[in-house]
């Protein structure tokens, strides 16, 4: 059964809901690509005509420039027709001694002259909102997560979470979270406090669905929701070749090491390139055998558990935007799903579309 990107789901136990589809705004921060001001309205302006008022940014995303766009752009939209998340963690500050504008710097592309440090603490999250708040001009975000705490897990339990709490309490925040790129520190958190939900990304995927088992039972029975990030795991499931980035570094011989210099996450001793690659593409070939493309089957897998809220996609071009939404509204053969399952590709246990009602 096909998906309606439309379609509202609760986040958590909150009274907050948000489409499934979302828009994810790494790329209007300038990346992979500098992006014109001129661009990023059509990506925003696709989704929104579509329908979709889900929004996740962050203040990393362009040391800044991904907020600002947003907020520039909802400026003369009404605050109750959209949901927006941002996060925590990290301070964005201008650079005292760069006066320039940064061009086609190391990963932000045409971000403006600005530094970060991570700062978890209950003023450093103060701080953080403060300016967030200031650089998209709203009055409050509906969602805030606490943004890639991995190395600074009891910091963020600590500080970080208690001035979220205060916020949610107070009104100033519908929903809080953590976003990360990993099970275990999440799984953590969803035991130690009282989490509505969390971006997770890569890790619920049609390649990498390890937060079936590690995740999201302790998720379930805290009532925390899912939005997922990277659901084509960093583009090899859109192209499964040799090179093709997963987890944000190409599938190659280096591929573990590289991953683990990044501080992504930690691999299982079996993950390698070549792993990953040749479960990618035997996904792929069954996906042909369906005529069913790849990024297709990926989206659909994600969206079928019911944990799952949102699912934020970037897009630096409004075209790829369209993809997502025309690729949930498709058709997929019921036979699919039980082959690859059949394959042992995707687990048993993993809800998939023809088992799931959907709008």
């Amino acid at each position: 059964m096909p998906f309606d990107p439309t379609e509202l789901r609760q986040i958590g136990r909150t009274k907050l809901k948000t489409n499934l589809l979302g828009l994810g705004t790494v790329q209007i921060g300038g990346w992979p690509r500098r992006l014109p001001e001129e661009d990023a309205v059509k990506v925003l302006d696709a989704a929104w005509d579509a329908g979709l008022r889900t929004f996740d940014t962050a203040p990393m995303y362009g040391m800044g420039m991904s907020e600002e766009r947003l907020g520039r752009y909802l400026a003369y939209k009404p605050k109750e027709s959209f949901v927006i998340s941002t996060k925590v963690g990290r301070i964005v500050e201008d650079d005292p001694d760069n006066s320039e504008p940064t061009g086609d710097d190391e990963f932000w592309k045409g971000a403006p002259p600005r530094i970060y440090r991570f700062d978890f603490s209950y003023d450093g999250v103060m701080r953080s909102v403060e300016h967030s708040l200031e650089r998209t001009g709203l009055d409050r975000f509906d969602m805030l997560l606490i943004h890639d705490a991995d190395d600074h897990l009891d910091e963020a339990l600590g500080g970080c979470y208690k001035a979220l709490d205060k916020l949610r309490s107070e009104g100033t925040v519908s929903a809080i979270g953590a976003g990360m790129n990993q099970n275990p520190a999440l799984a953590r958190m969803a035991a130690e406090v009282d989490m509505d939900v969390f971006l997770l990304a890569g890790r619920y995927t049609l390649l990498d669905h390890s937060a079936l088992t590690e995740l999201f039972p302790i998720c379930e029975k805290r009532g925390t929701t899912i939005l997922i990030g990277g659901v084509y795991n960093s583009g090899v499931l859109n192209t499964p070749v040799e090179g093709a980035s997963f987890d944000y570094v190409p599938l190659d011989e280096n591929w573990r090491a590289n991953v683990l210099d990044h501080g992504v996450r930690a691999p299982a001793e079996h993950e390698t390139g070549e792993y990953w690659l040749k479960r990618a593409q035997a996904l792929r070939a069954v996906c042909d055998r369906h005529n069913v493309p790849l990024s297709t089957a990926a989206i659909q897998f994600s969206a079928a558990h019911p944990i799952v809220s949102s699912i934020p996609v970037g897009a630096g071009r409004p075209e790829r935007f369209e993809q997502n939404i025309a690729a949930l509204e498709a058709d997929i053969p019921d036979d699919l799903w039980a082959e690859l399952k059949h394959e042992g590709l995707i687990a048993d246990a993993a809800p998939v579309p023809a088992e799931t009602e959907t709008v």
